[in-house]
């Protein structure tokens, strides 16, 4: 509010000065109209309207009358907060750098220098209506048509007047029927306007920005490339640039905006100026210092001639006063001349100490010399030296941004490690809960293994048991059957057809533990193969 104050006051002193005919400080009631409802711009033309023609004669310059107009809200805004109103040489040179940037032109600094040289001479300074005639003769824009150097202005005009951070022709989806349409984009410091086309006649809408805003790229999609989005508090608007580099530069723009709104400070260009002013400040005040040492020390050295010349004047006044008394002495004592001739020997003692005494007085004054020029060598130096210091205060900033920029990637980066390291702690807890239950199980299977192995030793003590019982009845067998068919062979051999009828199957049959013929050899065979392999088993699982 402090800045916009400022301005006001600028363009109503003009408007005052030129209604103030007879330079008394006063002007009549009926003179100064005041409406209610106004803006900065039909402001500060009513202020215009009274003023620029008791000032100045646009006849003979390049430029028109809305183009004064806006060199003149220009100087307002760029000249220093004191009355009468002027603008210095260094806001001289950054309006017309940025106004030859404006116009695709080339900075000639030979060319201000010169300028600048001749302005010295005169005050160091222009009043508002000579910014307007070195604009309008077109004294640095030589080769620039008309229509480029007013292009140059109302582009100048809008950012530094109108906060114009960025404009430009883009896509934008619409709320209600989700068409796109092209639309001119202009880019404030709270707000982003869109139009039916540049010439700013018919407003289609506002994007005010806050500082809960944000903006973020988007993948392409419905046959739109290059797509971003702007999210404000009561709704979203999606829009298309031409290139991948506009993309990324109306991105870029509008994240400064917000982050200027969060950090609750002004338009960059506005920052600038006030830096600009802060700097000019204190290098004057340096500069001051400087001049008052400097008056000290010449001070000092005048005091210093004035104690040399007292001291040769009494050395005259010594040799005349000396001169005259060897007169007097040769006048009227001649017979007391070797007497005299003492008294001269002493004399010019005495004179060769006075001029000792002015040799050293004068080694003195050369050395205060020495120092005098060693002191103007020491001015240069820090002149020289302020200059870095300014390069190394914009180096500073532009580190700081950088790293406020790699502090949020790292809090960033060390939030996403602190989630991956919970969930290896997790996975970690998981895994030894896993591998106790594991470990009860393989001690579970261990005992039992361990049981089965008791259970199959006391089979096998049984297993061999049976063999044993299984081989003497066979052979009991063996003896019988001898026996029966020994018997039969007799029976037959005395009796001829006379045989023994047997009941049961005719087959050969096997005594076991079971008793006779209880399996057959078969079965007897597929029982010994099946023991066989359950022993082969257990002893690999051994």
């Amino acid at each position: 509010m402090g800045l916009l104050r400022d301005e006001f006051l600028k363009s109503i002193w003009h408007a005052f000065t030129a209604l103030d005919v007879d330079q008394s400080g006063k002007v009549s009631k009926s003179q100064l109209k005041v409406r209610d409802n106004f803006d900065i711009l039909e402001f500060n033309n009513v202020c215009w309207t009274l003023c620029f023609k008791k000032n100045i004669n646009m006849s003979h310059l390049l430029i028109s009358n809305d183009d004064a107009f806006k060199v003149w809200c220009i100087f307002n805004f760029l000249s220093e907060d004191r009355y009468p109103l002027v603008i210095i040489t260094e806001e001289i040179e950054y309006f017309l750098r940025k106004l030859m940037e404006a116009m695709g032109g080339i900075w000639n600094q030979e060319r201000f220098d010169d300028y600048k040289l001749m302005l010295n001479r005169k005050q160091q300074c222009l009043s508002a209506w000579e910014l307007i005639e070195l604009v309008g003769m077109g004294h640095f824009s030589k080769g620039m048509n008309r229509q480029t150097l007013s292009m140059g202005i109302s582009e100048v005009f809008q950012e530094l007047i109108l906060d114009v951070l960025r404009q430009g022709y883009m896509m934008k989806k619409g709320h209600k029927r989700k068409n796109w349409t092209e639309r001119w984009f202009v880019l404030g410091p709270n707000s982003m306007s869109y139009y039916v086309s540049e010439d700013l006649t018919d407003k289609k809408g506002d994007i005010l920005l806050d500082r809960n805003c944000c903006v973020e790229s988007l993948p392409d999609k419905e046959g739109k490339k290059c797509l971003f989005i702007v999210k404000c508090s009561d709704k979203s608007f999606e829009i298309s640039a031409s290139d991948k580099k506009r993309k990324q530069e109306w991105i870029q723009a509008i994240q400064t905006c917000i982050q200027l709104l969060r950090l609750g400070l002004p338009s960059p260009h506005r920052e600038a100026r006030l830096r600009r002013r802060e700097l000019r400040q204190k290098q004057q005040a340096e500069q001051g210092e400087l001049e008052e040492r400097m008056r000290l020390l010449q001070i000092a050295n005048e005091n210093k001639h004035r104690q040399l010349e007292s001291m040769t004047k009494k050395l005259e006044e010594a040799v005349a006063t000396a001169t005259l008394e060897e007169q007097r002495r040769k006048q009227t004592q001649t017979d007391l001349q070797d007497r005299y001739r003492t008294d001269l020997e002493r004399e010019k003692m005495v004179r060769q100490q006075m001029e000792e005494q002015v040799a050293q007085k004068s080694s003195e004054l050369e050395q205060y010399l020495q120092r005098v020029r060693e002191l103007e060598d020491m001015y240069h130096r820090l002149e020289d030296a302020l200059e870095d210091e300014r390069q190394a205060r914009q180096d500073e900033e532009t580190m700081r941004k950088l790293q406020t920029r790699l502090l949020e990637e790292e809090s960033a980066k060390r939030a996403e490690l602190e989630q991956i390291h919970l969930q290896q702690q997790r996975a970690i807890s998981q895994t030894q809960a896993e591998k106790q239950e594991l470990e009860s199980d393989r001690l579970a299977k261990e005992m039992a293994l361990q049981a089965a192995m008791l259970q199959l030793e006391s089979l096998e003590r049984e297993r061999h048991g049976a063999l044993e019982q299984y081989e003497e009845v066979r052979m009991k067998l063996e003896q019988a059957a001898n026996k029966t068919k020994s018997w039969k062979d007799m029976v037959a051999k005395h009796e001829g057809l006379v045989r023994l009828i047997q009941p049961g199957d005719k087959g050969p049959q096997r005594m076991t533990n079971w008793g006779p013929a209880a399996f057959t050899d078969t079965e007897l065979d597929l029982r010994k193969k099946s023991w066989q392999e359950r022993k082969n088993h257990n002893q690999s699982a051994q």
